[in-house]
């Protein structure tokens, strides 16, 4: 059984760093090529508020990893958004908040986190015709993906981004501030010792900088209909 015709085939994986837009394209992707969609990074935040609210140092290795193991985490679509269950709790709205952003780093670089977290993303999405996005969904997660993409765009533009997303949630929010943000978590990314973010060397690269949503919709369909062979 090749790669083309294995368990892994149809599924999309959207790798990238924060703030090009990766959950809110993933998910209208989903939408329009009839896909289920999975929000990897929405289940690192539950663990991590679930570290915070236990008033554990993201740091500490150990404690992280033998609490995050006793949580359940669950994700259910949402008509706009992606619903966060964290020990039967929604916590949608609470794992966004700039505690979380600022500890999810730390938490997600952890090994034993990650191992949970991988086995749990490949049970939902192997098998499936699924569109998965996160930091290393095609280099370790699904490294068979049928359609492997990276997007990026410039460190400005997705600080911009986070900045009016967080005005729109009706949060505070300083634009140095949140590109400083930016900057320390793709150097804490790139750098972390387990599943570094990196492009997966079969990924299409796709700089969304200056495109709209709609212009970077059309250009993932249009890939998608390419490589799995589906039609809207």
């Amino acid at each position: 059984m090749t790669a083309q015709d294995g368990p892994q085939a149809r599924v999309v994986a959207i790798d990238g760093p924060a703030g090009t837009g990766k959950s809110s394209v993933s998910r209208r992707l989903a939408q329009r090529v009839g896909a289920q969609y999975l929000d990897t990074g929405a289940m690192y935040r539950a663990a991590s508020l679930g570290v915070l609210r236990a008033g554990i140092s993201p740091d500490d290795e150990a404690a992280v990893a033998e609490l995050v193991g006793g949580l359940l985490i669950d994700l259910h679509d949402g008509e706009d958004e992606t619903v966060v269950l964290l020990d039967g709790q929604d916590v949608s709205s609470a794992i966004r908040d700039d505690e979380v952003t600022g500890a999810v780093s730390a938490v997600a670089a952890n090994p034993r986190v990650r191992e949970q977290m991988v086995e749990l993303q490949r049970r939902v999405g192997t098998g499936r015709f699924v569109v998965v996005e996160g930091r290393d969904i095609g280099t370790v997660v699904f490294p068979a993906a049928g359609l492997k993409v990276f997007l990026t765009a410039t460190p400005e533009a997705r600080a911009d981004r986070r900045h009016r997303q967080n005005l729109a949630s009706g949060r505070d929010s300083d634009p140095a501030a949140v590109l400083a943000s930016v900057n320390r978590r793709d150097h804490l990314d790139s750098t972390r010792a387990a599943s570094p973010l990196r492009r997966a060397e079969d990924a299409v690269e796709f700089d969304t900088s200056d495109l709209t949503l709609e212009q970077v919709l059309d250009g993932l369909t249009e890939l998608v209909e390419r490589r799995i062979g589906v039609r809207r």
